[in-house]
C-alpha cells in the first residue's frame, strides 16, 4: 500500500512562515520532499524533524515556492547540511534577456540580471549554495513533476509578467510620496472590524495579494485516492491558473482531502468563487467535517489566520487546524506512534468587514 506523511512545521515568530516536510512511497516511487523553510532558525527545526521522525538527512527534492523570506531563508541550512538531490527554484535573472525590453530604465542585460539577483537576494543565496555544493537546480513551472507532485502553477509566461509588474523590480520604482501612500493604504487595510455573521456568509475584499505571493508554486499529488494540494502563498490568479490546468494533471475538481490554506489564512488570496471551484459549494448548515484544511500560522501573528477564511473552509466541510507553535502531521497509509487527531477549531461567529 502506498503511503505519505506531511509535517507542517510550526514557524513561530511575530509573523507566520511556511516549512513543510513530506515523505512518500507510491508505486515504488519513494522520497523526501521539503517545501519552503521558514526563517533562518526554522532550518534547524527541519533538520531535527528529519532526523527524529524520518531517520535521514537525505532529501530528494527541495522546493522554494516563492522568494519571500519567511519561505526561503530556512532552506539555507537544509541545503548546507542535508544530502539534497535537486533544488527547485524559479530564478528571474535567468530570463533577463527576455525581460530587458520591458524595463525602460535598463538597456544592459547584465545590469538587469544583477538588479534581479539583488531584489530577490534570498533566492540568489540558495542558488549560490546549490552551485557550490553541486546540487542541480530546476525550475518548477506548470507541468513539472517533483517526485509524485504535479506543478499546477505558475506558467513561465505568467511568472515573467509578475516579475515585470512587481513593486520590487526597477520598472515599478515609485517616488517617496507614492511609497508613503502605499504604506498608509496597507496599514489602513490591516485595520478591520469584526461583525457577527450567519453560517455560510462570506466576505472577501476585492484587492488581491502581492505579485511575489502570486508567483507561488502550487503542487498536487494523489496517494491511495487522497488528493493533496499545497498552495504556499498563492493568490487568486495562481489558484485560478492551477484550477484551469488541474484536469490536464489528472485532478478533477472540486474534491481535495488535504488543502494547505493559502498565505497563512490571508483573505486577499481567496474568494468564494475560487473556493467553490476547489473545495465545493457551501453546506446549508454545519455538518460533518470530511477533509483537512491546514494553515501555517504563528500564534504570535495577530493578523493570521483571518476569521473569514477559517469560516470559508468550514462552510465546505473542512476541518480547520493551524500550526500556532506546534507541528501538524497529516498521514495516509501510515501511522506515527504518539500522535493523535487535531481537534476542530471552533467556528468563528464573526468575520472581518
Amino acid at each position: 500500500m502506498s503511503h505519505i506523511e506531511i509535517d507542517f512545521i510550526g514557524v513561530e515568530t511575530s509573523r507566520s512562515g511556511d516549512a513543510i516536510i513530506i515523505r512518500y512511497n507510491k508505486n515504488g516511487v519513494a522520497g523526501v520532499h521539503v517545501v519552503d523553510g521558514g526563517y533562518i532558525d526554522t532550518g534547524n527545526q527541519i533538520i531535527q524533524q528529519l532526523r527524529q521522525f524520518y531517520d535521514t538527512v537525505r532529501v530528494e527534492n527541495v522546493v522554494l515556492t516563492h522568494p519571500d523570506l519567511d519561505h526561503a531563508n530556512g532552506l539555507r541550512a537544509v541545503l548546507e547540511e542535508c544530502d539534497v538531490g535537486t533544488l527547485w527554484l524559479n530564478r528571474p535573472w535567468l530570463y533577463a534577456d527576455e525581460l530587458i525590453d520591458k524595463f525602460a530604465t535598463y538597456n544592459s542585460v547584465d545590469a538587469l540580471e544583477r538588479k534581479l539577483r539583488s531584489v530577490y537576494s534570498a533566492s540568489a543565496k540558495l542558488e549560490e549554495i546549490a552551485i557550490r555544493k553541486g546540487i542541480p537546480i530546476k525550475s518548477p513551472f506548470q507541468g513539472s513533476m517533483i517526485g509524485i507532485f504535479h506543478v499546477l502553477a505558475p506558467t513561465k509566461a505568467r511568472y515573467l509578467d509578475l516579475i515585470v509588474d512587481s513593486d520590487k523590480t526597477p520598472e515599478a520604482e515609485t517616488s517617496v510620496v507614492a511609497e508613503s501612500l502605499e504604506a498608509f493604504a496597507k496599514a489602513f487595510r490591516a485595520v478591520t472590524n469584526l461583525v457577527k455573521s450567519a453560517w455560510g456568509d462570506e466576505y472577501f475584499p476585492s484587492s488581491g495579494t502581492s505579485n511575489e505571493n502570486e508567483m507561488s508554486v502550487v503542487q498536487y499529488a494523489e496517494v491511495n485516492g487522497k488528493v493533496i494540494v499545497l498552495t504556499a502563498d498563492a493568490g487568486r490568479e495562481a489558484l485560478a491558473e492551477a484550477a484551469a490546468y488541474a484536469p490536464y494533471a489528472g485532478l478533477v475538481l472540486p474534491g481535495v482531502d488535504l488543502f494547505q490554506v493559502p498565505h497563512h489564512g490571508g483573505r486577499h488570496n481567496v474568494s468564494t468563487e475560487l473556493l467553490d471551484r476547489w473545495l465545493g459549494t457551501r453546506h446549508h448548515a454545519p455538518g460533518e467535517y470530511n477533509w483537512s484544511a491546514v494553515c501555517s500560522s504563528a500564534k504570535a501573528d495577530e493578523d493570521h489566520p483571518r476569521k473569514s477564511v477559517m469560516r470559508a473552509m468550514m462552510h465546505r466541510g473542512g476541518q480547520f487546524s493551524a500550526t500556532e507553535g506546534q507541528n501538524i502531521a497529516w498521514m495516509e497509509g501510515i501511522e506515527r506512534e504518539g500522535w493523535g487527531p487535531v481537534p476542530q477549531t471552533p467556528y468563528p461567529e464573526e468575520q472581518e468587514e
